[in-house]
């Protein structure tokens, strides 16, 4: 089975619905940007960070268009942890395709929050921009580069809850 349908079973186990449109390989934002269909959606970009120690991960879904200096993220993700009375997340890096593969079943370009689908353990904390509340729908890669899965804000936060992992709307200045 491929990751894609893996995401569709999914989806379609839980009774989520959702739309997909395929397109060429897109694995960066600005690769993508050239398929993305107008479809009313907030574009998310995904990022997937390790703390200093190795032992945390974090999932960060911002709107496509937003760029935030990995300091800044950082200061703001320890703020939001900490007052929460959970551990700070320490100095952030990029995750290596090993981590990603373990903790996500990924590969670098095809990031998003449907890799949750394959952290049986819930390790990986997830982070969404805040001003994706609002959003009247959403996209995101099936876990392919080569697809887009539109779905409303409404029927991602079901996948959320029934996927398991921790999640929080955090605002990124």
């Amino acid at each position: 089975m491929t990751r894609e349908e893996i995401v569709f079973n999914y989806l379609q186990a839980h009774d989520i619905p959702y739309t997909v449109y395929h397109h060429p390989e897109g694995k960066t934002i600005e690769e993508a940007k050239r398929w993305w269909r107008d479809d009313g959606s907030v574009h998310c970009k995904n990022l997937f960070f390790r703390n200093h120690k190795g032992n945390r991960h974090y999932l960060v879904c911002l709107h496509c268009d937003y760029d935030l200096p990995i300091h800044d993220l950082e200061q703001m993700l320890k703020a939001s942890l900490v007052a929460k009375g959970q551990p700070s997340c320490g100095k952030l890096s990029f995750a290596s395709p090993e981590r990603m593969e373990r903790y996500l079943g990924l590969e670098p370009g095809s990031v998003s929050p449907f890799g949750l689908i394959n952290d049986a353990e819930h390790h990986v904390h997830l982070f969404l921009d805040a001003r994706l509340q609002t959003a009247e729908s959403l996209s995101f890669h099936p876990n392919d580069c080569r697809g887009t899965v539109v779905i409303t804000r409404e029927d991602f936060e079901r996948y959320l809850a029934c996927v398991g992992n921790t999640y929080e709307y955090i605002a990124f200045n």
